[in-house]
Parts: structure tokens; sequence; C-alpha cells
């Protein structure tokens, strides 16, 4: 399994950084679109297997919609469309509400068993912003520098990648206490905080290497520590709706990872969040 994780890992990042980096940003929303509807449709599962084509339909109605509203032009500015900040609010507003939820269950489980139509607005709040963040990120000054939204992006998926590797040594090392076992009994405090502070020290380490002045610098530190819990967040919230579903993976597209969301469930929320967290410090 470990050496079929490697494999599928080693295909994956040059796919990835090539999507990022060298498709033209109309291509580049293709590629987000195609995984909004994996994951739309993997969602789909923790909702109600057999309607899980359903689910991603429905999605990707949406989506469409909102591109209507907004034009090209206005989504790919360094100042985001009053639409997409609308957005990205409302899926900053759910994963509020998703710790919430997270820190009661399973009590909570009531509230959304057997209401379908409430778990797939749940599904809504956690990928439609998702696709905007990477959509605004990437376009971050496209005007003036092409590959500066290509970095920004990178840069805080790296922070995710670096939280889930410096929490899963540091679980290793030290974790004694369950950080939420209802939900995910494998992960501990003392792990979360060792992808935190690794997190933080790329976060500082690219501050330093930019010579940005210091307001920019704590803006971009804070954002990027808040997007990390956040991941933690979104990692957990994912786990949760696989436990009520029963369920192990979100799917199997991955071999030896398992399903789109098994590999995106940190970004969507930390994505949106450092997004909006810049936004208001700024």
């Amino acid at each position: 399994m470990l050496k079929l994780r490697i494999i599928t890992a080693l295909c994956l990042i040059p796919l990835v950084l090539a999507a990022i980096f060298l498709l033209p940003l109309p291509f580049f929303s293709l590629f987000a679109g195609g995984v909004f509807l994996l994951a739309g449709r993997e969602w789909g599962r923790f909702i109600d297997p057999r309607k899980a084509n359903v689910v991603m339909v429905s999605l990707a109605l949406v989506l469409i919609g909102l591109m209507a509203m907004v034009p090209i032009d206005q989504v790919w500015r360094p100042d985001l469309n009053d639409t997409v900040a609308l957005v990205l609010g409302a899926g900053a507003a759910w994963w509020l509400i998703s710790l919430v939820l997270v820190l009661v269950y399973p009590r909570s489980a009531a509230f959304w068993q057997g209401r379908l139509w409430l778990k797939a607005l749940f599904a809504l709040f956690s990928l439609i912003p998702f696709f905007w963040a990477l959509l605004a990120l990437r376009s971050y000054e496209y005007e003036q520098n092409p590959f500066f939204g290509a970095w920004l992006l990178l840069f805080v998926m790296s922070l995710v990648w670096v939280a889930d590797t410096g929490a899963y040594f540091a679980g290793k090392a030290f974790g004694k206490h369950k950080l939420c076992p209802r939900v995910s009994p494998g992960k501990t405090i003392e792990g979360m905080i060792g992808g935190v502070v690794a997190a933080s020290l790329l976060a500082l380490v690219v501050t330093q290497t930019m010579a940005l002045p210091m307001q920019q610098s704590v803006v971009l530190l804070v954002a990027s520590v808040v997007a990390v819990f956040a991941s933690v967040l979104g990692d957990l919230v994912e786990s949760m709706f696989k436990r009520e579903a029963g369920i192990k993976d979100s799917g199997s597209i991955l071999p030896g990872h398992g399903g789109i969301m098994d590999r995106i469930d940190s970004l969507t929320a930390a994505l949106p969040v450092f997004i909006v967290v810049v936004r208001v410090l700024s």
C-alpha cells in the first residue's frame, strides 16, 4: 500500500504543478472544474450513494450559474469580484459552523440525518468556495505577472502539505492526547501543533525570502496559521461525514489514496479561509 501511495503521489505532483504553472487561466478553470465535479460526485456518496450523480450535476449547475454572473475579466482581477468575495465569505462562515458540528459529534448528526437537502447544502458551501478560491489565487496580479498567482496558490497548498507532514511525524513521536476521537481517533493535539509549527516556519521563510514589509509579513503569517487550522478542520469534517455514511474512503480514483476528496479535504477549507483572512486584515 505504501509503495502504491508513493507511485500515485509521484504521478500526481507533476500533473498538479503543470496545471498550476503551464495552463492558461481558461484551461486552468477547466482543470479546476474537473476536480470540482469529481469531488462533487464523492460528496454525493456521503449524502446518498444512490444519488451521487444527481448531487454532482446539481452542484455543477449552481457553479455554472455563478460563473454566468461573474464576467471572466472580473474574476481574474487582483481585487475580488463582489460575487466571488460573497461566495468565499459564505464558505468561511460554513467552516465556523462545521467546527461546532465536529466538536459536538455524534450529537450533531441528528441535525442532518434524514435531511438530504441539508447535506447537499453542506457540499455546496464546501466545494463552491474552494473552486473560486483556486481561481482567485491563481489569477492574482495575472496581468502584471502571469506566474505570481501560481506561486501564491502553490504556497498555500504547500502550507497544507507541510502541516500534514509535520502533524504525521509529531503525532508519531509525541502524540498522546486525542484531538477529536469521536471523529478521527488517529489525530492528536501534539500532531496538530507540530503541523502548525512546521507550516508557520515555511510561511516565515517565505516572508523573509520575499523581503515583504512588516505589515504584509504579519498578515501573511496570521493568514497562514489560520488556514492551517482550517485545513485540520476540513480533514475532520470529511472524516465526520464519511463516518456517518459508513465508508472508509471517499472514492477509489487515486490508488493508495482513496478519492479526490481524501486528497483535497484540507484544501477545501484552507484556500477560501486564507483569502478571507488576508482580505479582512488588509
